[in-house]
């Protein structure tokens, strides 16, 4: 296995622990034996857990952004693409893994003078609202640009909230009156 393949696994590793298990309740030894690492080549890719947990947290914030991506611009352009965006919900919430939003997690587990992976949470949130906002820009030019903007802020506010409550709540209806709203409100 390549060195970047390693980094890779181990990334994985702790990506799939820190999600489910959560940060604070996964040790580093616990990725070490999930990797099938020795503890010397997890710490020559990573100086600390919280370096590990950057790249995790970059890892999922990639990967989401793809697939949110593909899945919204694979629906037909106009007010479509822009629903698509709290319909990508559903079969995120219906996959065995969910476990609602990774960054709102992470910033619950960490003492709030970790500043360098809330900076990053808030990078990726704000890069998360610049690709509505562009998706919004590509679909609906006819609006103005405040109500543009206007409509990208509600889109993250519904996303946000419909994950954190489906979570909270062991159910999906948060995801389809968020829907129901984001269609009221493109039309």
């Amino acid at each position: 296995m390549t060195k970047r393949d390693t980094r890779q696994s181990i990334i994985e590793q702790a990506s799939e622990l820190f999600y489910q298990k959560g940060y604070n309740l996964t040790g580093i030894n616990e990725v070490i034996a999930e990797a099938g690492i020795a503890k010397a080549t997890l710490y020559s890719h990573f100086k600390s857990k919280e370096d590990l947990c950057l790249a995790y947290l970059e890892h999922r914030h990639e990967a989401f952004m793809e697939k949110i991506k593909e899945f919204c611009e694979g629906k037909p352009k106009g007010a479509k693409q822009i629903i698509a965006i709290i319909e990508f919900l559903q079969p995120f919430y219906d996959s065995k893994e969910f476990n609602g939003c990774w960054c709102i997690r992470m910033v619950a587990e960490l003492p709030k003078e970790n500043k360098k992976v809330k900076a990053m949470i808030r990078k990726q949130k704000a890069g998360f609202l610049a690709f509505i906002q562009q998706l919004i820009e590509d679909n609906m030019p006819d609006k103005k640009p405040k109500e543009q903007k206007q409509l990208a802020r509600r889109t993250y506010l519904l996303y946000e909230s419909a994950v954190a409550e489906s979570h909270l709540h062991g159910e999906d209806w948060p995801i389809h009156e968020s829907l129901k709203m984001l269609k009221e409100i493109c039309q």
